[in-house]
């Protein structure tokens, strides 16, 4: 499939993509001053609540979703405004740099600087430098993890208040965890998409998408290391209930494995970060929804952060597939679940 993609355009395909996805201009907000700016060179745009305030409000940093590939301010424009509205923070949206154009770590790099440069210039938005929270929807999600864990150990910056991650992809290394064979069909993340997604960001082509979703590209020592965290063992029996079907192990091919063997960096896959860097993670909220080839990541991720002594606040959409938080009020419809989730997000921050 990543081959026919090639053949037939795939740089018109996403340029379609893109524009379908860009959402559409807003018209001024009464209750938030809205500000496009440059952190770090970064495109951001600034949420700021206008009513006053007691004291220093919260921060978060907000990054989209979209595979690494789609997504800009403007698809989350009534996300972020109603997080800053409701939870009466200032919120950073940050425009990353996309694939295929740009390939890893360009985004993470983005996430980076655009943070660093926040926690450094705080008291111009009257934040509170003891509640700055990095949140991210889907690839967003996985950015957010991984800046988090890049801060973790950092003494000269003010240390992340916690994390949101919404419907995170956090590994690259099994596309066949049982979320990802009980929602392979399931919009508006299909299981090849997913891979499709992986290798954009990674290499800028999907050249082995085949070899990856089944599993050839990973070394069998080093499945081995990452079981004891990237494991069906690891997912609550009652995720396993719909139909899942053992996978018949493949070959390993070590020429597949060459051209993807980034995807052991925690940078671009956050679930093999070492415990010493897990333990010091702030606390954490992961959104997670029942028809999302990405659940069990989500979830091998909790068991990761609870193991490791870190606070987390898991909130699951028994109703809800991947995506649906960024199509709250989306060209006028909505999904109660969607508003549930993005109300889930909004207590937690509150309670912070």
């Amino acid at each position: 499939q990543g081959r026919i993609l090639e053949k037939t355009g795939l740089c018109s395909q996403i340029t379609f993509g893109r524009y379908v996805r860009q959402g559409r201009k807003l018209g001024l907000d009464p209750k938030l001053f809205i500000q496009d700016l440059q952190f770090n060179e970064v495109p951001v745009r600034v949420y700021q609540p206008k009513a006053t305030s007691d004291g220093r409000r919260r921060g978060i940093l907000f990054f989209h979703g979209g595979g690494w590939v789609f997504g800009s301010l403007d698809t989350y424009e009534k996300v972020c405004r109603y997080l800053s509205r409701e939870s009466d923070s200032v919120v950073v949206s940050v425009q990353y740099r996309l694939a295929p154009e740009h390939k890893y770590p360009a985004a993470y790099e983005d996430c980076l600087n655009a943070t660093r440069h926040f926690l450094q210039n705080l008291e111009l938005y009257g934040v509170d430098p003891a509640r700055v929270t990095v949140c991210g929807d889907s690839a967003g999600g996985n950015l957010a993890a991984a800046v988090s864990q890049t801060l973790a150990g950092r003494s000269d910056l003010p240390k992340l208040r916690a994390q949101i991650l919404i419907c995170p992809g956090l590994q690259a290394l099994d596309f066949n965890l049982p979320s990802y064979h009980q929602n392979r069909g399931v919009p508006l993340l299909f299981r090849e998409r997913a891979a499709f997604f992986a290798l954009l960001y990674l290499n800028g082509d999907a050249l082995h998408m085949q070899e990856v979703l089944e599993g050839s590209h990973i070394p069998p020592d080093m499945r081995l290391k990452y079981r004891k965290w990237v494991s069906p063992d690891n997912i609550p029996e009652k995720f396993k209930v719909r139909g899942v079907r053992p996978l018949r192990p493949t070959d390993f091919i070590a020429e597949v494995y060459e051209t993807v063997k980034r995807f052991c960096e925690p940078n671009l896959c956050p679930l093999l970060a070492e415990d010493s860097v897990v333990h010091q993670l702030p606390e954490s909220f992961i959104l997670t929804c029942e028809y999302d080839v990405l659940r069990d990541d989500g979830l091998l991720y909790k068991k990761r952060l609870e193991d490791n002594g870190v606070r987390v606040t898991w909130y699951h959409l028994e109703d809800g597939f991947h995506g649906i938080i960024s199509l709250y009020d989306y060209c006028g419809f909505s999904f109660p679940s969607g508003k549930r989730g993005l109300d889930s997000v909004v207590n937690f921050l509150k309670s912070l």
